[in-house]
């Protein structure tokens, strides 16, 4: 599977539970229940589920300052779990390189989110590079 398809997995799920809110680990376990999930990248999985599950409003203000005439609330569910995704990894997984979490965000976005999307994700993205990756 790996971490891509564990991502991609994430992705599913955290886009599932912007519409179904609360019982989040009820969620977890069904989603569990009915996908394959490699048992190995299971612990990334649910790591980044719960990661960004638990820190919408910091991983949403991390990246919002970069939206130019949008806020967060009003970006496509796709594109905000997306960006919430990567958000995640860039500021909170230290294992995942900047230039990882952005490719990998576009990538996501090439193949669930509108054509357009695309660009404005990865320039938001890349103004979250630490001072090192700029």
């Amino acid at each position: 599977m790996g971490r891509r398809a564990a991502r991609e997995s994430a992705f599913k799920l955290l886009y599932q539970m912007e519409f179904q809110r609360g019982e989040e680990e009820t969620q977890i376990e069904g989603f569990l229940q009915d996908y394959a999930v490699d048992p190995k990248e299971r612990d990334y999985f649910l790591e980044v589920v719960r990661g960004v599950a638990s820190s919408r409003a910091e991983l949403d203000a991390a990246f919002s300052v970069h939206l130019k005439g949008w806020t967060a609330n009003r970006l496509p569910r796709v594109d905000l779990t997306i960006l919430r995704i990567a958000a995640f990894e860039i500021t909170r997984r230290k294992d995942v390189p900047f230039s990882v979490a952005v490719n990998e965000a576009v990538e996501l976005a090439r193949k669930y989110a509108a054509e357009e999307s695309r660009g404005y994700i990865n320039a938001v993205l890349g103004k979250l590079a630490p001072a090192e990756d700029r």
